[in-house]
């Protein structure tokens, strides 16, 4: 994989899964990257989870990047302005790559019709999650395109509007996530910027494989419980697919692209951490949407 070195990329939402998992590939590859969230050692965010960001941190610095952990509440402006302020002191406000990956809503999902969901709940899931990534934009773009050929990611759920999740508020704040990764293109396009938007496949996430009750060795047991696990993927693989791309001196001519990361594998010929390539998008629709026995499918053909 080509190198980032020298570059300064910023991630949001970088405490667990995709944004981890983002933010250290983009140090694997030889980035400064500035990782945010509200997870720390000291304090543990409303999720209550154990990840911090200074664990992030730690993972990129060893991955052969350099890790700099910010405690920050993308939420409050204040935060994200003091989030702003520790790159422009420590790169002179260098920023190649964002990565929008604030989320929060695991707490606040309820898949049920949506007048018998919790409102405070959805509403909340909202604040957490699409006002975080306005905000986010709002103070950090201005660094992003201080020079020509800064790259903008926002991490959604889905490459398209076709499929609905169940849920009215976790399906619209992922459309509107993705949205933003393509509406973007057109504001940046004067700066010579590129936008997209990205999304991982079926998650081995740390909150996934606690749901189905497993670890990443033994990830395999889940399909039993979910004959589409067969195809699922770790954060790393949409993290490699983000470096790739942030790699890649034409990547502008994906710009105002919603790509996942099958998308992305296909593109740049990467695998996930185990050598393999599992590929939701062709398992979807020759399988999942074709309304095929998960468990008479080869999954082997897919990865």
């Amino acid at each position: 994989m080509a190198s980032l070195e020298g570059k300064v990329a910023a991630v949001t939402g970088a405490t667990r899964g995709a944004g981890r998992a983002i933010a250290v590939e983009l140090g694997a590859a030889g980035a400064t990257v500035f990782v945010g969230g509200r997870s720390t050692r000291g304090h543990k965010s409303p999720i209550g989870r154990d990840e911090t960001i200074e664990e992030t941190a730690e993972l990129v610095t060893a991955a052969g990047g350099r890790g700099v952990p910010v405690r920050c509440d993308f939420t409050v402006p204040s935060d994200v302005d003091a989030f702003r302020a520790r790159i422009e002191s420590e790169v002179d406000g260098r920023l190649d790559v964002l990565v929008d990956d604030v989320w929060g809503g695991e707490a606040d999902t309820e898949f049920k019709v949506f007048w018998e969901q919790d409102l405070d709940r959805q509403l909340r899931m909202w604040r957490n999650s699409l006002e975080a990534h306005f905000v986010a934009l709002h103070r950090l773009l201005p660094l992003l395109v201080a020079k020509p050929g800064g790259l903008l990611v926002e991490v959604t759920d889905g490459d398209s509007d076709e499929f609905y999740s169940g849920s009215l508020a976790y399906d619209s704040v992922k459309v509107a996530i993705r949205r933003l990764g393509t509406v973007m293109a057109k504001e940046l396009e004067a700066f010579g910027g590129t936008s997209v938007a990205v999304t991982p496949g079926f998650l081995r996430s740390e909150q996934m494989l606690e749901h189905f009750g497993v670890t990443e060795e033994n990830w395999r047991d889940a399909i039993a419980k979910e004959p589409h696990y067969a195809m699922s993927e770790t954060p790393h693989y949409v993290g490699r697919g983000v470096a790739a791309l942030a790699a890649d001196p034409d990547r502008h001519r994906f710009t105002g692209k919603a790509l996942a990361s099958w998308t992305l594998m296909r593109e740049y010929g990467f695998t996930d951490l185990d050598g393999s390539r599992p590929d939701w998008g062709r398992w979807y629709e020759e399988v999942f949407k074709a309304g095929v026995d998960p468990t008479t499918a080869d999954a082997s053909k897919y990865r």
